[in-house]
């Protein structure tokens, strides 16, 4: 394996308070890598971070040998780097359908007035999409809501839409901010099998902030723990649940 995404003494400050804290950590092609901790810890931070909403103070951050620095926001998605948000960020009176086409958007190749026109390559565009979005609901059993507004849906679906959403883009990193949050023991097992899926049938390295150990400890091949921004130890999820330095963080002094 090769380092997909390579993060080198990034630090990173809202006033007097440092936010990340010289953390450097890579995420190897064809891994699931998890970012764990307490809250307040810098987890999506750092994502922020990778996604470009923030620039850190000081370090690198590279992808796939690209130097994310130098592009924007909105130039992420095109480098191949999708991701989720803690907040389900989805269109409520659009479909579970329109808002995964909404991920093919970076993948639209027609003009302005192709599309007012409907030309021949408009449709076979429109296909491709369409088609591209079609395997990603059955890959992840969506069919059943496939032409319902995503306002009518249980939060579970809406939870399993948006990864849908980040998979429909087609990208080799898939940045998962806290995927379990709010899902019941069964639809968190799911998600387990769907993560597990994606790396292995779908070949995406994936990213993820969660706090769900058991979750973390059943997909993750490595994990980091971070405290107040720096990082407190990594390893596999076995060697860093049994940290001491990371069971003070989660128990408090002396737990250890």
């Amino acid at each position: 394996m090769s380092a997909l995404l390579d993060i080198r003494n990034a630090t990173l400050k809202f006033g007097g308070v440092v936010a990340v804290n010289d953390l450097s950590f890579t995420v190897e092609e064809g891994e699931v890598y998890a970012i764990v901790g307490p809250n307040g810890a810098g987890k999506s931070t750092v994502f922020n971070l990778i996604s470009r909403f923030y620039d850190p103070f000081s370090g690198a951050i590279t992808f796939d040998g690209n130097n994310l620095l130098d592009r924007k926001a909105d130039e992420v998605a095109d480098l191949g780097i999708a991701r989720t948000f803690q907040n389900i960020e989805l269109f409520e009176h659009a479909t579970v359908l329109q808002n995964l086409l909404v991920g093919r958007h970076r993948h639209r190749r027609t003009t302005l007035v192709e599309e007012m026109l409907f030309t021949p390559r408009v449709r076979r565009e429109e296909k491709r999409h369409r088609e591209a979005v079609e395997e990603v609901i059955d890959f992840l059993d969506l069919q059943p809501y496939r032409n319902k507004m995503i306002a009518g849906l249980p939060y579970g679906v809406r939870k399993v839409v948006e990864v849908g959403r980040a998979l429909a883009t087609g990208p080799r990193l898939l940045l998962l901010d806290e995927p379990a949050s709010g899902l019941s023991v069964e639809e968190t097992q799911d998600m387990r099998w769907w993560i597990d899926d994606i790396r292995k049938q779908m070949g995406i390295t994936v990213l993820m902030v969660e706090h769900d150990m058991g979750l973390v400890s059943g997909v993750s091949d490595r994990v980091l723990a971070l405290a107040d921004g720096a990082k407190l130890a990594e390893g596999t999820p076995a060697e860093v649940q049994s940290d001491p330095a990371v069971i003070e963080a989660y128990l408090g002094a002396g737990a250890a």
